[in-house]
């Protein structure tokens, strides 16, 4: 996200005229449906329409403040892009803007785990069974952790924060246990680093399951890939990093590899109108051009499976019913973009 822009569920405000109103009205909305822990709801569109009932549940319950979906972190950047560009703004509202901010943060730092790691929700008592676990789903701990670091070297837009030099330290900390935690929970095979799973166990750090049809695995597209983008985006010559680095680097050599050697060749993903006229979707052979990763393979045979709702894993995309199979993001194209970094990566770092 640009310094200039800022968003809402609705899609992006861009904060220049004649809409810099709208984004600053956001703004304004962010900070007074911001929890007493500091932290938001998810699915919100403060703009235009607020889930009233869930934010009474989260204010009675304490339950509600989480990272899914991109909370919190989503609206601690459009607080600081707001602040960064230098609008015409009251003292009161700089001032506003800054203070939810900080509790903001001070909520992702309370919310991590000692062994690094951040949780779905916090707290987490009484909300799902996996709120509790280490939650790499939708991005949710690579948006934390890109958040803290850039806020410890006061990168922009976060510069404009103006933020005491302790709390930059303790999100640089928390970042660096973070990291840590991420590189903890690469799943082991056999003696070999692979992938990750959506979300893992908070205290053990294995795989672990989440809904019914999201069961502990290797986790292909989305998570895993984007884990190793966000790897691949650190300047391993930061001091920061220069203990890790070594075992940064095996990290992503060897989830790169793993993705890479459980690729799909061949096939592709067809979308088509089955027999009852509804839109449907189905895996059917390629040409050699044709690549698909799967995003859940089994942790002990390393093939993909597909779930319905009974949590049964089946072999084939066409083994479970019409709602699962095209209710969730089962199958992909296999990110080539991922490789053509990996490529350009190798060159700098090794």
């Amino acid at each position: 996200m640009r310094p200039d822009q800022c968003l809402h569920r609705g899609g992006t405000v861009a904060l220049s005229d004649p809409v810099s109103r709208e984004g600053i009205a956001l703004a304004d909305s962010i900070v007074r449906h911001q929890l007493p822990n500091g932290g938001w709801l998810k699915n919100q569109d403060w703009l235009r329409g607020v889930d009233r009932a869930a934010q009474k549940r989260a204010l009675s319950t304490g339950v509600g403040a989480t990272i899914d979906n991109g909370a919190t972190t989503r609206e601690m950047k459009h607080l600081a892009g707001v602040l960064a560009l230098q609008y015409p703004l009251t003292p009161s509202q700089r001032e506003a803007y800054r203070e939810a901010f900080g509790r903001g943060l001070r909520f992702l730092l309370q919310m991590q785990f000692a062994n690094g790691g951040f949780p779905q929700f916090f707290p987490y008592e009484g909300a799902a069974h996996y709120a509790r676990h280490i939650t790499l789903n939708d991005d949710a701990t690579v948006n934390v952790l890109r958040l803290l670091h850039d806020v410890s070297l006061r990168r922009p837009p976060y510069d404009a924060l103006c933020l005491s030099d302790s709390l930059c330290t303790a999100a640089g900390d928390a970042f660096v246990r973070g990291l840590q935690c991420l590189l903890d929970c690469q799943i082991r095979k056999d003696g070999r680093l692979t992938v990750w799973c959506q979300q893992h166990d908070e205290q053990t750090l294995l795989p672990t399951s989440a809904r019914a049809y999201e069961l502990p695995s290797f986790c292909g597209h989305g998570e895993s890939v984007n884990v190793l983008l966000f790897l691949m985006e650190l300047d391993l010559s930061e001091p920061a990093l220069q203990a890790l680095r070594q075992r940064i680097c095996m990290a992503v050599d060897s989830g790169v590899e793993w993705l890479w050697n459980h690729r799909l060749a061949g096939m592709r993903l067809e979308r088509f109108t089955n027999a009852d006229g509804m839109a449907d979707q189905r895996v059917v052979s390629g040409t050699p051009d044709d690549v698909l990763l799967a995003r859940y393979y089994d942790l002990t045979t390393e093939q993909p499976f597909f779930c319905d709702r009974d949590g049964i894993p089946h072999p084939h995309l066409s083994d479970i019913g019409y709602e699962r199979r095209n209710g969730y993001a089962w199958i992909r194209p296999f990110p080539l973009k991922l490789m053509q970094r990996y490529e350009a990566w190798k060159m700098k770092n090794q």
